[in-house]
């Protein structure tokens, strides 16, 4: 990517996009285009339509989409499925048809089988039953990365998808009833801990297991796909999209204590184990992009006190 070359990025008030235009100001990078909501509804055709061709991105960065945890998932099915689609096939299609130079479309590591083996390659991608709580996001997503492939197959569209594992940090969801884990524990905690609680209640078991990659580190890892890989290095290559995480992986017992240290509470954990797990486990192989050059720098700990400093800073 040029520094002065005009850059799109859809979301960027999310987590994600945030992170991303903070990442790309500090690269040098000046100019940037945006679609704020409830200005721009990019599930509407003719507003997308209409911002391309006006705009004309050079770079597109789809860092937006419709979220949330195992609640939020599970109970708006039908909004995660259609809000999601609309968005990708509007942002990518219009990508294509007024010439952006290169796009990079963000999914997510649900796209993976239930019980697919770990960790998670990206051949693994349609070998197996979807976790049935996100089916329809993770649905969505497969549609997104597809849809790239298909148009570099057709018309040679410059366009490259990522999976990125569990996101967290500044900028994230706190609200209990649609936020991920990450956020959910820092709110649960700090709250437990204002109120003089003795515990603290945690869906599920405790037994499953995930990986967590701070935002920035994510933002990073876009940017130097962004400005070292093509289209024709992935599909060539048969692959679809490329990983992005640590490479490790915690177990949310373990992320539980470890969260509430950070936080400083000092009470009790109780599991309700009448609550979804989701997928017993989640790790990323992430061997391509090491090999690709870019590896993370900020160590889990490091970056949940990053994400209670921010949060601390809201309250």
């Amino acid at each position: 990517m040029e520094k002065k070359a005009k850059i799109y990025i859809a979301g960027h008030t999310g987590m994600v996009g945030s992170s991303i235009l903070r990442t790309l100001k500090e690269k040098g990078y000046e100019k940037f285009i945006f679609t704020p909501f409830p200005e721009y509804d990019l599930t509407n055709q003719k507003t997308v339509q209409d911002f391309f061709e006006r705009e004309k991105p050079e770079y597109v960065f789809d860092a937006a989409a419709k979220v949330g945890g195992i609640l939020a998932n599970d109970t708006y099915r039908g909004q995660f499925i259609y809000d999601n689609l609309m968005i990708q096939n509007n942002l990518i299609h219009n990508a294509h048809e007024f010439g952006t130079k290169k796009l990079l479309f963000l999914g997510s590591s649900c796209i993976y089988p239930r019980n697919c083996d770990q960790p998670m390659k990206e051949e693994y991608l349609l070998t197996g039953i979807l976790e049935q709580t996100n089916e329809p996001y993770a649905i969505a997503k497969i549609a997104g990365i597809k849809m790239c492939e298909s148009y570099f197959r057709q018309y040679g569209s410059n366009f490259i998808s990522v999976m990125p594992t569990n996101l967290f940090g500044p900028g994230d969801n706190f609200n209990l009833k649609t936020s991920h884990v990450v956020p959910a524990l820092i709110r649960k905690f700090h709250e437990a801990k204002v109120a003089g609680s003795g515990s603290v209640e945690v869906w599920g078991t405790g037994n499953p297991r995930r990986e967590f990659l701070y935002v920035d580190d994510m933002a990073a890892a876009c940017i130097y796909l962004m400005e070292n890989i093509n289209a024709a290095d992935m599909f060539g290559s048969c692959i679809t999209h490329i990983n992005i995480g640590r490479g490790t992986d915690i177990s949310i017992s373990s992320l539980a204590k470890l969260v509430a240290d950070v936080v400083g509470f000092t009470g009790k954990i109780n599991y309700d184990s009448s609550k979804p797990d989701g997928t017993p486990r989640k790790l990323l192989d992430v061997s391509r992009l090491k090999k690709m050059g870019w590896k993370n720098k900020i160590d889990l700990r490091e970056g949940l006190e990053r994400s209670y400093s921010w949060f601390e800073a809201q309250v």
